[in-house]
């Protein structure tokens, strides 16, 4: 999924014209302390620098352990950190812009017993205090 993140997000900001730090926060979810870390590497391979404001959902919602491989639907974890942990900060007006890019994978049942790769998908939404 980091793949379809990094792609959604530096697509954002070539549309829009805005550097990465016009963001206060550019959140994923969910990638995982892996996922993170390679959205981060394709993203700085293309020359745009996430590193001080990307945070991972998935990375809020479970503890930091990457032998354990942590992580849970990109849907639910985006959802669930966006509306409480992210919209409280907005809401006090502590950050001001944040592009939240959701992540999820197209499973199939056929796909994966063909052993095929499994497509991912991210969208991202813009949100700024005005």
């Amino acid at each position: 999924m980091s793949p379809a993140a990094a792609d959604t997000i530096l697509n954002h900001l070539r549309d829009t014209g805005r550097k990465a730090d016009y963001y206060d926060l550019i959140i994923t979810g969910d990638l995982g302390a892996l996922g993170s870390r390679i959205v981060k590497d394709l993203i700085w391979e293309k020359g745009v620098d996430i590193e001080n404001n990307h945070v991972d959902c998935g990375e809020i919602v479970y503890n930091v352990v990457e032998d354990e491989f942590q992580g849970g639907s990109g849907a639910g974890c985006s959802a669930v950190v966006f509306n409480s942990y992210i919209y409280d900060k907005l809401r006090k007006k502590k950050i001001n812009r944040v592009l939240l890019a959701a992540t999820g994978a197209l499973l199939s049942t056929v796909s994966s017993g063909q052993g095929e790769s499994i497509p991912c998908i991210s969208h991202a939404v813009s949100i700024e205090n005005v």
